[in-house]
């Protein structure tokens, strides 16, 4: 079942990527009393995820933040090394990269995809969420190969 607007995100572990290297996180507890951007890519560093997603994200951060928005998190199918050097290479200080290495979190979310073509594996999809206290009150999952409503733009429409 994939989760829906007004349905609460499941408990499950992340890693969350930092300087100091990975440090585990519960979904239940990084996402409690606080209201979280969230936007999910197939993989950090492919073509749109890096030129038209992150840096969206980017871009917005603050008017993301003037409308009530306390974190903006980014997370993907890869480990937390990655995630952190594809922050570094093209994101900001103003994003939080939560890293979903075995893809727990996509699963549980029910928006698992199949990049078996691209030799990508099972990987999440491209969406993204407004989060409050751990409640989903926006989701914007796109359609294969699309990239429309997951966008930071489309998110400051729904804020």
């Amino acid at each position: 079942m994939t989760i829906a607007k007004g349905d609460k995100l499941p408990d499950v572990r992340l890693v969350k990527a930092t300087d100091n290297g990975p440090e585990a996180v519960q979904s239940s507890d990084y996402f409690k009393g606080k209201k979280v951007a969230l936007f999910s890519v197939p993989g950090a560093f492919t073509p749109t995820c890096s030129a038209k997603h992150l840096p969206g994200f980017v871009d917005k951060a603050a008017e993301l933040k003037a409308k009530g928005v306390d974190e903006i998190v980014g997370t993907a199918v890869n480990d937390a090394f990655v995630m952190s050097a594809w922050n570094k290479a093209a994101g900001s200080d103003d994003i939080t990269m939560l890293a979903d290495g075995n893809g727990d979190f996509a699963e549980a979310l029910g928006l698992t995809m199949d990049g078996s073509g691209f030799g990508m594996g099972k990987r999440g999809q491209r969406f993204s969420m407004i989060v409050d206290d751990g409640v989903v009150t926006e989701i914007n999952v796109e359609e294969p190969g699309d990239f429309k409503v997951s966008s930071a733009e489309h998110m400051l429409g729904q804020l």
